[in-house]
């Protein structure tokens, strides 16, 4: 009787004083006041006392830094507020690496060469913003593929022998790069424009297609708009780039003469990321004009990491020592075993005819470099490709295993490979390599090479080792 009168009333009594009264009977079972303390505070505010991280390792310390301290700990000041409304807050650092390789290179068509290389590559960063920085960069002690050191052989020509002294003070990287939109913020304090325009201007490092179209150091501007829509990708990128000087040809020379113009796409689709990507040269009458267009999609199938990959050059005047035609047409597959940090992958490559990039740096080797550490430049030294990593008219791969250990403070490369002609010239050739890296402290990693290769209508084998001691600051 008595559960029948109460629900009667219930079903009578206004909602809002229904809900009250069960929100009332929670609080109270829940041991809590009805009303909140005018000075408690809620709940979900961040607290305005700091909390200390657990315990980090110390921080590998620049040689010379000002500002806010490079990954370190602290307040970060307020920064330089600018009539434009953005907020600098300058901070630099100075880093860099030296390297140091003993190496003996046997290719078993040449004379053997052993060399003593050394290479500093020392950098200037200076941090406006996170978007907005300076960058200067000299290598000292190499200049256009030529390193410091001693050459014990060849002993012939005398020129090549004995100590070696590139040491220099030249320029080989400064540019200044930022966001439009960061810089000049009063414009459009709601962000509805498209004022964000990334873009950077100097000589500046330049690779696209992972280095095979193009893999040089340019003086250059380059603009780039980001966050673009297209119907079933959720971002779609485009870059305009012009490079006026240092460019140097598909022979790693530079060509003082050249000019570049690049138009580079890039969209990212829910499955794969696809770039689209046109750089054309203007030379002189002796290097040549060149096209060059290349195509990838970088994607995971199941497992299984891959990416595809084909270029193209063109000669719209004709072929030159620096200008071909030709195509190149690379796979690349790898996965990690399960219950490892390691990594095993498959490469291979297809050439027609003479495939030339847009531009490449003097250490930068050749195309092909992608398709493993037989195929790739070492970048000191005269210590060679085991295998050609020209793509003429010739196909081939590599499969190798990339072993972690130690916390993976020491790594181990085992890989075999190998290339054979398509046109009849006889030049197949095939070897084995092993790389062993170790890490030491905070800055130096060892390193060792080694490979043993042999070619088609050659009675030696061909073999390289080197030790390289390499300290980051």
């Amino acid at each position: 009787m008595i559960c029948r009168r109460f629900g009667s009333y219930f079903r009578k009594a206004p909602q809002h004083v229904f809900l009250a009264i069960l929100y009332g009977v929670g609080v109270f079972l829940a041991g809590a006041p009805l009303a909140p303390s005018a000075h408690a505070a809620p709940e979900s505010r961040f607290s305005d006392q700091p909390i200390p991280l657990e315990k980090l390792p110390d921080r590998p310390k620049p040689i010379f830094e000002f500002g806010t301290p490079f990954l370190g700990q602290g307040a970060i000041g307020k920064g330089i507020e600018l009539p434009t409304g953005a907020v600098w807050n300058p901070t630099g650092v100075v880093f860099g690496t030296y390297r140091s390789a003993l190496q003996v290179f046997d290719n078993a068509t040449s004379p053997q060469q052993s060399e003593w290389a050394n290479r500093l590559d020392l950098f200037g960063n200076v941090y406006l913003t996170r978007t907005e920085r300076i960058l200067i960069g000299l290598n000292s002690l190499d200049r256009e593929g030529k390193y410091s050191g001693y050459n014990f052989k060849p002993r012939r020509p005398s020129r090549f022998h004995g100590w070696q002294n590139e040491t220099n003070v030249n320029i080989t990287t400064l540019f200044f790069e930022g966001d439009f939109g960061e810089m000049f913020p009063n414009l459009d304090p709601h962000d509805r424009y498209a004022h964000d325009l990334g873009f950077s201007v100097g000589r500046q490092p330049l690779s696209f297609q992972e280095g095979i179209i193009l893999n040089d150091t340019v003086d250059s501007v380059g603009i780039s708009r980001n966050n673009l829509k297209l119907p079933g990708f959720s971002n779609f990128q485009i870059t305009g780039l012009y490079g006026w000087g240092d460019v140097h040809r598909n022979d790693n020379r530079q060509d003082n003469s050249a000019q570049l113009y690049g138009l580079f796409l890039e969209a990212d689709h829910p499955f794969t990321t696809l770039n689209l990507d046109t750089v054309y040269v203007s030379g002189s009458g002796r290097t040549g004009d060149q096209l060059v267009a290349g195509a990838s999609a970088v994607q995971r199938i199941g497992l299984v990491n891959t990416a595809f990959r084909v270029a193209s050059s063109f000669a719209p005047d004709g072929e030159t020592a620096q200008v071909t035609r030709g195509t190149l047409i690379l796979a690349e597959i790898s996965f990690t075993p399960t219950g490892t940090h390691d990594l095993a992958y498959l490469n291979g490559y297809y050439g027609i005819k003479n495939f030339a990039s847009a531009a490449r740096a003097p250490d930068a080797g050749g195309p092909l470099g992608r398709v493993g550490i037989l195929f790739a430049a070492r970048g000191i030294g005269r210590f060679g490709a085991p295998l050609s990593n020209r793509p003429g008219e010739s196909a081939g791969g590599s499969v190798g295993y990339q072993k972690f250990f130690d916390n993976n403070r020491q790594q181990l490369i085992l890989e075999a490979g190998g290339r054979f002609d398509t046109d009849g010239s006889n030049t197949a050739a095939g070897a084995l390599g092993a790389r062993y890296q170790i890490a030491v402290g905070q800055h130096v990693v060892l390193q060792v090479d080694g490979f043993v290769a042999q070619r088609e209508k050659v009675d030696d084998d061909a073999f390289g080792l080197r030790f390289e001691f390499v300290y980051k600051f």
